[in-house]
């Protein structure tokens, strides 16, 4: 049976990239299929090592009847490693953000994310296959020279929200507050800022007993977080919570403590937790920009404008206006109804199906 392998830039728990690697590998394994993740050592979590392949390996293991599947997000070696590699080649691409939101606060970011920019623009005619996750994804490479990108929705794994939680940390949240919950890096793309912002209107207009829970890793943006708690202090904010990387267990237990999901990041190639809160039964207020408007597809509320003080009255109603609550979950989940991960995996079995020797 053919071997169907991926290249990702770094290997972890918690990204959705990483995440998608292994979501991949188990269907491919599932058909049969020899499957292995590369990655520079260096970049994969220490005790993931056993899950993930040295790059430095992949062209010793890949042979011209395999299948090569690249996952092009940032600046990576195996960026420039995957056009002479053997096999037939696939290109999935997750977005790369704009460098600028980086500079003076993580440079090395910065560079990163300059030069995967660079790198993609290289690597345009590079696969036979070209994959996006969402159509905002899909006209960034056109515009880069693609000649063809199809789209593929993200195959995501249920088991992200499905799973049991943590009873002592729901408990802590459940206090009687209107949670506000955020979930993704604490990055500048992100805009933490103004969900503070945001915060701070409906405390003080709106609902004094509000919290913001902002839950997502700030390793390497140190800095920028340093900034927000700053700003948490000159805004005299009360009960702000920066959980940081946290387990899946304590993760479902802040979506199910959540009243409201919000996201005002300025740039999303995709956006899974807008996903995730839906299928927590989470009310979304989100801000047009990227794909957020494809992911959410109708549902939720979509903002055209950070205008603080809408948000926050709108924020306000969804907690005490039980029927414009209930009709929002209810157009949330039909969202979810037309995410169909059966369909999504037939998908790739269709586009890979030629290539692939029984």
């Amino acid at each position: 049976m053919t071997a169907i392998h991926q290249l990702v830039a770094g290997y972890t728990r918690g990204d959705a990239i990483s995440n998608e690697s292994r979501v991949l590998q188990a269907l491919f394994r599932s058909w049969g299929c020899r499957s292995e993740i590369y990655c520079e050592t260096k970049r994969i979590l220490p005790e993931l090592r056993k899950e993930a392949r040295d790059l430095a390996a992949a062209a010793a293991d890949i042979t011209d009847g395999d299948i090569v599947i690249l996952h092009l997000s940032i600046g990576s070696e195996a960026n420039l490693v995957f056009p002479a590699l053997k096999g037939r080649k696939v290109i999935v691409y997750h977005n790369i953000t704009p460098s600028a939101y980086f500079r003076g606060l993580q440079d090395q970011i910065a560079h990163l994310l300059a030069r995967g920019r660079e790198q993609a623009r290289a690597l345009a005619g590079a696969a036979e296959i070209t994959l996006a996750d969402s159509q905002f994804n899909a006209d960034e490479l056109l515009a880069m020279g693609y000649p063809h990108v199809q789209v593929m929705p993200l195959l995501l794994d249920p088991g992200q929200w499905d799973g049991p939680l943590d009873k002592g940390y729901l408990a802590k949240l459940k206090d009687g507050r209107l949670n506000l919950l955020f979930v993704g890096r604490c990055a500048p793309n992100k805009r933490i800022e103004d969900l503070l912002f945001a915060l701070y209107y409906l405390q003080r207009y709106v609902e004094p007993n509000a919290r913001l829970i902002h839950v997502g890793s700030s390793a390497g943006l140190e800095r920028y977080q340093a900034l927000l708690r700053t700003k948490v202090r000159e805004l005299g904010l009360d009960q702000v919570i920066f959980a940081g990387s946290i387990p899946p267990r304590q993760l479902r237990a802040a979506f199910a403590a959540a009243d409201v999901f919000l996201c005002l990041s300025e740039h999303e190639g995709f956006c899974i937790p807008l996903l995730e809160a839906m299928a927590s039964n989470v009310p979304v207020v989100a801000y047009d920009a990227g794909a957020v408007k494809e992911t959410l597809d109708g549902a939720g509320v979509l903002i055209g404008t950070k205008d603080f003080a809408l948000i926050g009255e709108l924020i306000g109603r969804i907690h005490r206006d039980a029927e414009f609550r209930t009709a929002l979950l209810r157009g949330q989940q039909a969202r979810l109804a037309r995410y169909d991960r059966n369909q999504i995996e037939q998908r790739w079995r269709t586009t890979l199906s030629p290539w692939m020797n029984p």
